[in-house]
């Protein structure tokens, strides 16, 4: 099957001007690029010059080649000073035995850049060989344990890649062969999921209500000790008379008005004196140290309650917390039944209390605390332990595994070591012939020195000169400075103010002659040679010879492939850029060359909207579709722009377009004059009529007849307009001129050729 062979740059990925990631594939030995002006063909020579998103054939670099760009930057550059134009150095063939020598030389210095080659091919084999070793490794180790990192899935965090696994198996100093059962206890103990700390349970802390005075209190009576006359009344009454008496005063006194609120009397003027002396200083003070008690034992017993109730959210699952609850369900009954027997006595001081048991109880649920937290501490320590546990068993486990690899192991460090030995040979060799190289070209060069010279390029410069008809200047060395070129006048004055034509040309010369030689005397570089538009504003004459000279480059870069031409000697152009814009100049260097399918490729390259691309121009061989073929983006330069017109949707590059097919068809075709085409197609009343729409009661539309007319006032310029950069229209429908353009072939009475052109590119 026949396949693109690639030759010094492979491909390209264009990032400038209209290009965004645009790839350039299939590049071959000889590549021909179409695209109408501005559509970027200059941005692809300028990223050829500056090395810019071109990828270069392994082990070369644009330093290997003189890359070389004629361009407009060329002429800029070249041709500011016509009397200061830098010798190219020709190498001659007078002296035959130098030559002789060089060719030896040059032929030892292939042979060795040819082994380096080798060598460098060799050391990128070895090198992928080391990469290889390693995959092949990695896939073994992986396949051949997968079973027991399934079983222990949860000491391969980290090494559940096979990259990462292999490297831990390289990386094990003391692969162990364990028991594998014993292994499987360690790794189900230490991976338990449902093991974990717990809190130890908290013990109620020390009370204080013991220590309190009304804790005496409680078993005995409170009562007055007055000796008052009142007093002495009560205590005839009884001993609960006191409480009868201070509860019924302490509530109903103040709304009484001095009266009593049992019989409604009107109660003795020194009452409440009486009162007040009945209740003693000391009957108060205990009543207050009474109070202080109720207060205390209940925040602080509720306080104990709700510490020994917390312990019980979270408990571990084996503890058995029944005689601990019961316990405490008592112990909070206990407190509920003294906290009512102290508040009956708060009611009723002279009563006697006593307190349910509970300091019993708190001991007995603290021992029960003591045996509880030492289960959770037992739990605890293990839980803690098993850090140390899963560590210790991920390190077993990668010390088995490696000892089930041992011998996969020891066949990869032997292959690499041997691969690495090799490398280091091949990587010896590849120096000692860069070495030997480095000497071939010092001596080629030195031999170069005296059989090359800057004389030969003029005597064929001005050779094509006088040839071409170009009677009015020559080339000649510069008196004086060496290796400098003047351009002169036949009266032998410096030039000025060539025309553009004649500049271009003998700037072309130049190139070409730069191509064949070089701007040192040392050494002649392979070229790779970009010609971007050559032929701009040169007459037929110029355009013949440069498209030869084109054809003499081509048949030198092809040169280095099974093609040989021995009209067309040498090899050093290997690889050609030709981009223009000129259907003619590209006919002519592309004649016959679609068929070198393998050495030769076509491109077209398109804008649309600012945006540029660029197509590879193969397709399928329909005589053999297995295989593919070259084909010629432009067949002839009227179908091209038919071809063109199809995907162009801006609007000045269409009108440019439909310009050029409106003059070649219509003006050279058919012999119109372009002042006839404007009379017939929009003063003809017939015509007229069809490009002006009447609307009853409005004023006619003249949209149709105005897009018309600045569509033929294109080809009525003599000064043309050239690739839409000169004109601006209103109008930013591109489809609308398109609409206007078949009127006109329809008014002309062409709407039978615009259906056949129009057809074809359906077709194709």
């Amino acid at each position: 099957m026949q396949r693109k062979v690639p030759s010094a740059i492979t491909n390209i990925t264009l990032n400038r001007a209209t290009f965004t990631d645009v790839p350039i594939d299939g590049l071959t030995f000889v590549n021909f690029f179409y695209g109408n002006n501005g559509a970027g063909k200059s941005s692809i020579a300028h990223a050829i010059a500056e090395d810019d998103g071109v990828v270069w054939a392994d082990g070369k670099t644009a330093d290997d080649f003189d890359v070389l760009v004629y361009n407009q930057d060329f002429i800029n550059d070249n041709f500011v000073n016509y009397g200061d134009l830098k010798g190219v150095f020709i190498f001659g063939e007078e002296d035959i035995e130098a030559k002789k020598k060089i060719a030896e030389l040059t032929d030892q210095k292939k042979q060795k850049m040819d082994a380096r080659q080798t060598a460098l091919d060799e050391h990128k084999k070895k090198t992928d060989g080391l990469a290889s070793a390693l995959t092949q490794f990695q896939d073994t180790c992986f396949s051949k344990t997968a079973e027991i990192r399934r079983r222990f899935d949860k000491c391969m965090d980290g090494k559940k890649q096979k990259k990462n696994f292999a490297e831990a198996v390289l990386g094990e100093t003391k692969p162990t062969d364990h028991d594998l059962a014993e292994l499987e206890r360690l790794y189900d103990v230490a991976f338990d999921d449902s093991a974990r700390a717990y809190t130890e349970f908290k013990k109620a802390a020390a009370t204080t209500y013991g220590s309190l005075p009304g804790k005496d209190l409680l078993d005995r009576m409170i009562v007055s000790s007055s000796d008052t006359p009142f007093a002495k009344f009560m205590k005839a009454l009884g001993d609960t008379a006191s409480d009868w008496v201070r509860d019924g005063h302490t509530h109903y006194a103040g709304a009484a008005g001095g009266k009593c609120p049992y019989c409604q009397q009107k109660l003795p003027a020194n009452f409440e004196a009486d009162i007040a002396a009945t209740f003693d200083a000391q009957y108060q003070q205990d009543i207050r140290d009474l109070g202080q008690f109720q207060t205390v034992y209940e925040r602080e017993t509720r306080e104990i309650v709700r510490v020994l109730q917390a312990n019980t959210s979270d408990v571990m699952p084996t503890i058995d917390l029944t005689a601990y609850q019961e316990k405490l369900a008592l112990l909070e009954s206990n407190f509920e039944i003294n906290r009512q027997r102290i508040a009956e006595k708060v009611k009723e001081p002279s009563k006697t209390i006593f307190l349910e048991d509970t300091d019993t109880l708190l001991l007995e649920i603290g021992a029960m605390i003591d045996e509880i937290n030492k289960l959770i501490k037992a739990n605890n320590d293990v839980v803690a332990a098993k850090k140390s546990s899963k560590e210790k068993c991920k390190t077993v486990i990668m010390q088995h595994l490696a000892f089930l690899l041992a011998d996969e192991v020891t066949s990869y460090k032997d292959e690499v070591a041997r691969l690495k030995t090799e490398i280091d040979d091949v990587t010896e060799h590849g120096k000692k012939l860069k070495k030997e190289i480095g000497e071939l070209t010092t001596q080629i060069s030195e031999l170069n020195k005296h059989n090359a010279n800057t004389e030969a390029a003029i005597d064929s410069i001005n050779k094509i000169l006088r040839d071409s008809g170009f009677q009015g200047f020559s080339i000649r060395a510069k008196d004086g400075v060496e290796n400098v070129y003047e351009i002169v006048r036949e009266n032998g004055t410096v030039a000025e103010n060539l025309s553009e034509g004649e500049r271009n040309f003998i700037a072309f010369l130049y190139f070409y002659h730069r191509v064949r030689g070089s701007m040192n005397s040392e050494e002649l570089k392979e070229k790779i040679v970009v010609i971007d538009d050559p032929v701009s504003s040169m007459d037929s004459t110029a355009l013949f010879i440069v498209s030869a000279i084109v054809r003499e480059m081509i048949n030198v870069c092809r040169n280095n492939t099974e093609y040989l031409n021995p009209q067309v000697p040498g090899d050093y152009i290997k690889q050609l850029f030709i981009l223009t814009h000129n259907v003619y100049f590209h006919r002519e260097v592309t004649y016959q060359q679609v068929g070198y399918y393998n050495c030769t490729s076509f491109y077209m390259i398109r804008k649309n909207d600012n945006v540029s691309t660029v197509k590879l121009c193969k397709r399928q061989n329909k005589e053999m579709p297995s295989e593919e073929e070259n084909y010629n983006p432009v067949q002839n330069s009227y179908a091209a722009l038919w071809d063109e017109l199809r995907d162009l949707h801006s609007t000045i590059p269409a009108l440019n377009v439909m310009r050029r097919i409106l003059e070649y068809y219509f003006l050279q075709l058919c012999g119109y004059e372009g002042s006839d085409l404007r009379s017939i197609v929009l003063e003809k009343k017939e015509n007229r009529e069809k490009f002006i729409k009447q609307v009853e009661g409005e004023k006619p539309d003249m949209t149709d007849y105005q897009l018309a007319s600045s569509l033929l006032a294109y080809i009525n310029n003599p000064n043309g307009i050239s690739d839409g950069l000169n004109y601006v229209e209103d109008c930013e429908d591109a489809e609308a001129y398109k609409r206007v353009f078949q009127m006109i072939f329809d008014a002309l009475g062409q709407s039978q050729h615009y259906k056949m052109m129009t057809g074809q590119r359906t077709k194709s």
